[in-house]
C-alpha cells in the first residue's frame, strides 16, 4: 500500500488534526458554476463534460460519446431519484462513467451531501480499518459507494461540515503520507 503508517488510530483523531475546510479554488469555481443544476433538475452535456473531465480527463473520448438528449434524460432521472444506489446506477449508464466519476458528478452539484470516491481517500479509510475491501482503492461497486458515503456523512454530521470537506481532508492527508506512486500495480493488490 502506498501509504506510510498514519499517526492516527481513528478517523476522528485524523479529522481533529487535519480537517481542511478550504476548497481548491478552481474546484470551488466549478461548484459555483453548477449551483443551478439541482434547481433546474438536470445538467447539460457541456456541464457533464466539465464534471467528468474534472475527475478524470483521460476518459474524455468516452464521455463525448454521450448524446445531449441522453445526458439530459439521465441527469433528470438522477436528480429525481430518492435512492443513492439508483442515482449511481443511472449515472453509470452513461459512457465513461464508473463509480468514481459518478461520485464526482454528485459531489460537484451537491458538496454538502457528497464526496468523491477516490483511490486516495479510500486508502486512508482502509489504513484506519474503516473499510476492509479493495486495499488498492480500485474496482468500486455500488456497495463500496454506499459504505464510503455513510462513513463520510457520519463524520461530516458530527463536525458540522459538508461531506466534501471530509473527503478532501482524506485526499490531502493521503498526499501527505503517500509513499511511492498512487497507481503502482503492487498497490492495487
Amino acid at each position: 500500500m502506498p501509504l506510510a503508517p498514519l499517526p492516527y488510530a481513528t478517523l476522528d483523531a485524523l479529522l481533529r488534526r487535519e480537517l481542511r475546510r478550504e476548497e481548491h479554488a478552481p474546484t470551488a469555481e466549478l461548484m459555483r458554476a453548477l449551483r443551478h443544476v439541482r434547481r433546474r433538475g438536470r445538467f447539460s452535456r457541456r456541464e457533464f463534460l466539465l464534471m467528468c473531465r474534472w475527475k478524470s480527463p483521460r476518459a474524455r473520448p468516452r464521455y463525448e460519446r454521450n448524446p445531449a438528449a441522453a445526458i439530459r434524460r439521465v441527469s433528470a432521472a438522477v436528480l429525481a431519484a430518492r435512492s443513492e444506489r439508483r442515482r449511481l446506477e443511472l449515472l453509470r449508464t452513461l459512457s465513461g462513467v464508473g463509480v468514481p466519476v459518478a461520485s464526482a458528478i454528485l459531489t460537484l452539484i451537491d458538496p454538502r451531501r457528497y464526496g468523491v470516491l477516490d483511490i486516495r481517500a479510500w486508502q486512508v479509510l482502509f489504513a484506519l480499518g474503516l473499510v476492509t475491501t479493495r486495499p488498492g482503492g480500485a474496482g468500486f461497486g455500488a456497495g463500496d459507494w454506499e459504505r464510503y458515503l455513510a462513513i463520510l456523512r457520519r463524520h461530516a454530521a458530527v463536525l458540522h461540515v459538508p461531506v466534501r470537506t471530509v473527503e478532501r481532508t482524506l485526499f490531502l492527508c493521503h498526499r501527505r503520507f503517500q509513499v511511492g506512486r498512487v497507481y503502482d500495480r503492487a498497490a492495487r493488490r
